[in-house]
């Protein structure tokens, strides 16, 4: 959970705080609503009480989101009570997509509900706020619209940045809820995809993050200058994007195993500018459970896929999803988990406790498992992962890797990067790096984290360039 949110002391604007829960391309929404807000004379500022209007963008993901962004609506009706009514308040995301009619039943301080496929709207809905005319709820399925609609200028934060490709998904795994509050799967084209980095790339990004909620299922027309024609899929539009000058790396996430064609992994070998990693939930390594999750693939299709990255880019770092505790779990079947675990190898992972999303088939299935042997199987899960983690991080100690310094650390003058691998790196008096690309030696590692010193050529080399 964060915030896209700065100051501002500029006189004249109206202050703007978005609170955004839940993955990465919630982030994204909540930079592009910015963009939006932004000719209507909103900025950003760093807290809710210095904001004429408070967006929260909401996940739906979790158990008891609905009841958090209540909680969340109580303290803002009060803050908006103090304010005379000045205050507004937006909620956006997943929760307001499956629960909008709800939250304005419930929580009648809430200006305006919109979803994730209709944030273009939002002045057009300010507008009729204003004049206290037309509907204040806008949930509809229109990705092709939104992207259309949206500022072809961005504001950018950092040296990274994110690039939504694919939104929406078609699997109907049995306990996720993105099918019903993001809609069908839906592909950007290619040349706006294009333009957009370019522009990223124009102001500084320098490096491009493609998202989706299954963005390996991207797939679009070749451009009028593909003298090949046809369709491609993500490989081909990666190596397109890296032609762009001043993009150094591209990430892509997050993948589906179904979707894992052989020209995304052969791009893993042939393209310098693709990160060697890959993020690629799995969830349970037991076939019955993946069935019944409607993954539509086997442990032993998982495992295979892994062999062909690794084949393809030996030195690539593997990050998966997995849920303990899932309708009809057996020992047998949380064993099987553990057993793809030691055998695929992690440099990390997610990993959750079941919990029954409303309206998803697994809340309607029986046998479902009980808190206290959910919570012993996450621990068992995660210490194995803790463990991987470390030999992984540990293996970084004594070599140099380029890393990109994004933002601060905790510590003063320390500064905080990604390595190639997606390791958080730190280097102490490390202020001057921020939003550059510098070759660090590792020196230290947790399960966590790596540390580092700027190797000393790197130091002579900025000096005499």
């Amino acid at each position: 959970m964060g915030d896209a949110s700065k100051p501002v002391t500029q006189p004249g604007t109206k202050g703007l705080f978005i609170k955004t829960y839940g993955c990465q391309m919630n982030v994204y929404d909540s930079e592009r609503m910015r963009d939006v807000l932004k000719p209507l004379g909103y900025a950003p500022v760093d807290t809710p009480e210095a904001a004429d209007l408070v967006v929260l963008n909401t996940c739906h993901i979790r158990e008891k989101a609905t009841e958090k962004v209540f909680s969340e609506l109580g303290r803002l009706k009060d803050m908006k009570a103090e304010s005379g009514g000045r205050l507004r308040i937006a909620v956006a995301g997943c929760v307001a997509q499956a629960e909008g009619e709800e939250i304005l039943r419930r929580q009648p301080a809430v200006d305006l509900v919109v979803g994730p496929q209709s944030y273009h709207r939002l002045p057009e809905m300010i507008a009729r706020m204003a004049r206290k005319t037309g509907d204040v709820l806008e949930t509809d399925f229109a990705a092709e619209e939104k992207f259309d609609a949206l500022p072809k200028t961005r504001e950018l934060d950092g040296p990274s940045a994110f690039l939504s490709v694919q939104e929406g998904c078609d699997k109907f795994c049995t306990f996720c809820v993105v099918p019903y509050t993001r809609g069908a799967e839906y592909s950007r084209g290619v040349d706006a995809i294009v333009a957009e980095a370019r522009e990223l790339a124009r102001k500084g990004a320098k490096e491009i993050v493609l998202l989706g909620q299954n963005v390996n299922a991207w797939h679009g027309a070749a451009p009028a200058q593909d003298s090949a024609g046809g369709e491609w899929g993500l490989g081909q539009l990666i190596r397109h994007v890296a032609k762009i000058g001043g993009i150094e790396r591209i990430r892509y996430t997050t993948s589906h195993p179904r979707d894992m064609a052989d020209d995304l992994i052969e791009a893993h070998r042939d393209v310098e500018k693709l990160a060697p990693f890959l993020h690629l939930p799995v969830q349970s390594g037991s076939d019955r459970i993946l069935k019944a999750m409607n993954r539509q693939h086997t442990a032993a299709d998982y495992l295979r896929i892994i062999e062909r990255a690794r084949l393809a880019r030996p030195d690539i770092a593997l990050a998966s999803d997995f849920i303990v505790g899932f309708p009809g779990e057996s020992d047998k079947d949380f064993e099987d988990t553990l057993a793809l675990i030691k055998e695929a190898g992690f440099a990390q992972a997610y990993s959750f406790k079941y919990s029954p999303r409303p309206g998803t088939p697994a809340s309607e299935m029986s046998l479902q498992v009980g808190e206290a042997v959910k919570d012993e199987r996450l621990a068992r899960l995660q210490a194995l992962i803790r463990d991987q983690g470390m030999v992984f991080n540990k293996a970084a100690v004594g070599k140099r890797v380029e890393v990109l310094f994004s933002r601060d650390g905790k510590l003063d003058r320390q500064a905080l990067g990604y390595s190639p691998y997606m390791q958080p790196v730190h280097v102490a008096d490390g202020a001057h790096l921020m939003g550059r690309f510098a070759e660090i030696e590792i020196v230290g590692a947790t399960s966590q984290s790596l540390t580092g010193r700027l190797v000393e050529a790197a130091v002579r080399a900025e000096v005499s360039a």
